[in-house]
């Protein structure tokens, strides 16, 4: 058993645990569920040294799904010197007619599926690259809450028959035209203040998000690509 050259376990990663299954390298063997264990750096850790001194001269390829957990699993277990690979779902092979999933099924098939060579590992972006798109992400959040805040204040001078007097409504100008909008009802003053403070905040929100973009990219591998495109 403790000859096998490679030994491959399937992790089905969820947020505060993970299931675990491992396939042994030599024809017929079956996957051996080991069950949960908590999603966490220092039980990862444990379950690779375990292994590791269960099948010592063997290789531990480790293989997961893609998913909203992200790729910390992988940066853990390649930098403790093992082989990991991440999987699109998409690109999962699946049976017509097979629609029990569970974790346990899923851990095990991913194992099996992966020794059978009939998975594709996707590539991981490097954790720079990561934090760039994390940084992209929040500037489109930030582009979105910023037009659905305009998209509000549409609506609400519409209701109330207000046509602005200034066009560009991403301009300062126009900012100081709604601040000096006097409305019938205090009510209604209250909830257009409310508005021009909201599109206010998320107009210096997308600009901090911007500069800091900008400032970040220049320092970025890719930068020579971005500046070219």
């Amino acid at each position: 058993m403790n000859n096998d050259s490679i030994i491959f376990i399937g992790l089905d990663t969820h947020k505060s645990f993970m299931q675990v299954a491992v396939l042994q390298d030599h024809r017929g063997a079956k996957p051996e569920h080991l069950g949960r264990i908590k999603s966490n750096k220092s039980v990862l850790i444990k379950l690779a040294q375990q292994l590791q001194s269960k099948y010592p001269k063997a290789t531990l390829h480790f293989v997961y799904e893609a998913g909203p957990c992200g790729y910390w699993t992988y940066r853990l277990i390649t930098s403790l010197g093992h082989c990991c690979y991440v999987i699109a779902p998409s690109l999962i092979p699946k049976k017509s007619g097979d629609r029990v999933k569970t974790d346990k099924r899923d851990v095990a098939k991913l194992a099996k599926l992966f020794k059978a060579e009939e998975l594709t590992p996707i590539y991981v972006p490097e954790s720079e690259d990561e934090a760039i798109r994390d940084l992209s992400r929040a500037r489109e959040t930030a582009m979105k809450d910023l037009k659905d805040a305009k998209f509000q204040l549409k609506g609400f001078l519409l209701r109330n028959n207000i046509q602005a007097t200034v066009k560009d409504n991403r301009s300062k100008k126009h900012l100081r035209w709604l601040t000096d909008l006097i409305l019938p009802h205090h009510s209604q003053q209250i909830v257009l203040q409310e508005m021009i403070i909201t599109i206010s905040e998320r107009m210096q929100r997308l600009q901090r998000l911007n500069n800091e973009l900008l400032h970040q990219v220049k320092n970025w591998r890719y930068y020579p690509v971005v500046k070219a495109i």
